[in-house]
């Protein structure tokens, strides 16, 4: 019986439950730590901070001085290619990757930190001593995407551990007087299902999007939610293709199409394709591209629609093949993204989609690439736009169609292929001026030293 119960004893204060024991102890020790500096070390120096950034700005005020940007999350990867040029003009500009999606990493293109999300005891002290730094290392901090006011879950998670209402992480931010810009990202960004739903179009776009009866997706009460937290909070925002309603429809929400940019030199019309993407097709064939990402959660099982409008280019390239057009649809989905460009490389015509209203990234690789590019452009948005960036409008080279007339519209660009060599000319030319990394520095450069002097 003595045996038995030393035994017990013995094995109750094994290695590997002091272990245990010890990280419970550290990571309790760890959270009050950082439950004294949010709830009572901050709020002392916050106004002290301020007030000394106040006094820095006056004496380094100059028109060569540049400041410290952190992309706090991707944006596919503009943040990343508009980084490295922001720094040619002397920014520091870092990107932070806190996606922790395994399978949204193939859409990014770099990093210069990336938070660790692995099984490490500790690895939320990681994040928290990143944080703590970024508050001290950037004046400027610019997120991406609905939802995406965030360093993360896990930095969210603490905060909300010592008892702090939700983003006050980036309330902090604001305490401190850092700018906090942001980039607008999709229809549900700050606009209710029921006002998107409500432009005039070929036909309600959510109708045929898969997440529309998704409440924890895309509501009303989830959207303007959003969109009045996100208001709240950032000082400047970007968009492009206007959708100006609900939350969207604010004199912080401008036009800035070179937010969205790209890398001239990846994507150039001169594109070496490796042996491994290289399509083989009879001479004389026009290959159509048609591309869905993320296409099995974008898509409805049943139907087969998507908001791509991949339910009409099927059917219609099998119409026009059985009419004796020398047609063939390549059909990426989920290909990496810097691989997808060897086969937008390939093609002659880039088709989009037909009811949203505006175009992706997927049409901009397209412009980049000298390739002529169909989908609809709402009017209403155009003129809109027009307000604030009329020449990009009086000079985008996208072809518009609907359902309706994407059939001759196609029929035409087949047919004439020297009105597809001059719209990919023009396109080519619009993409540099608009979209490449180098004016994206350009523009950003001056919207964040506005923004820093306060004249924004």
């Amino acid at each position: 019986m003595i045996c038995k119960m030393l035994n017990r004893i013995r094995s109750f204060f094994s290695p590997a439950r002091y272990r245990t024991i010890f990280n419970l102890v550290m990571n309790f020790v760890m959270l009050r730590f950082y439950w004294v500096i949010l709830r009572l070390i901050f709020p002392l120096l916050a106004p002290i901070y301020t007030r000394y950034r106040q006094i820095r700005h006056i004496f380094i005020r100059n028109d060569k001085y540049r400041g410290r940007v952190l992309f706090a999350g991707q944006c596919y990867y503009n943040a990343w290619y508009l980084s490295r040029e922001l720094r040619k003009l002397g920014w520091r500009a870092d990107v932070l990757n806190w996606d922790s999606n395994p399978g949204s990493q193939m859409f990014y293109h770099g990093e210069d930190f990336k938070l660790d999300y692995s099984t490490s005891t500790f690895g939320w002290v990681k994040h928290m001593f990143f944080y703590l730094k970024a508050l001290a290392r950037y004046d400027i901090f610019h997120f991406s995407n609905a939802y995406g006011l965030s360093f993360g879950p896990t930095i969210s998670n603490t905060f909300s551990l010592v008892r702090l209402p939700p983003y006050a992480e980036i309330r902090l931010l604001k305490r401190l007087g850092k700018i906090i810009v942001y980039t607008n990202n999709g229809c549900l960004d700050g606009v209710s299902q029921s006002s998107f739903r409500s432009w005039p179009g070929p036909e309600p776009v959510c109708d045929i999007c898969p997440w529309k009866d998704v409440s924890t997706v895309c509501s009303d009460e989830r959207n303007l939610e959003w969109g009045k937290i996100r208001n709240s909070l950032a000082d400047f925002q970007c968009t492009l293709g206007d959708n100006r309603k609900d939350y969207n429809d604010d004199p912080r929400v401008h036009e800035v199409p070179e937010f969205y940019c790209l890398d001239p030199e990846f994507w150039r019309p001169d594109l070496p394709i490796p042996l491994e993407h290289r399509l083989s097709y009879p001479p004389g064939t026009v290959m159509i591209y048609h591309a869905v990402g993320n296409f099995q959660m974008r898509t409805d099982s049943v139907t087969g629609r998507n908001i791509k409008s991949t339910h009409i280019y099927l059917p219609l390239i099998d119409r026009l093949k059985a009419e004796g057009y020398p047609v063939e649809l390549f059909f990426a989905k989920d290909i990496p993204s810097k691989e997808v460009r060897y086969y937008q490389a390939q093609a002659d015509i880039v088709v989009d989609m037909l009811t949203f209203g505006w175009f992706g990234a997927n049409v901009r690789e397209a412009m980049m690439l000298g390739k002529p590019a169909i989908c609809y452009l709402r009017p209403e948005w155009l003129e809109s736009m027009r307000r604030e960036i009329p020449d990009y409008v009086d000079e985008l080279p996208v072809v518009s169609a609907t359902p309706d007339t994407i059939y001759d519209v196609l029929k035409d660009l087949i047919t004439h292929p020297e009105k597809r060599q001059e719209i990919g000319r023009r396109s080519r030319e619009f993409a540099l001026k608009w979209h490449s990394a180098q004016a994206g520095a350009k523009r950003l450069d001056r919207i964040y030293r506005d923004l820093m002097w306060g004249k924004q």
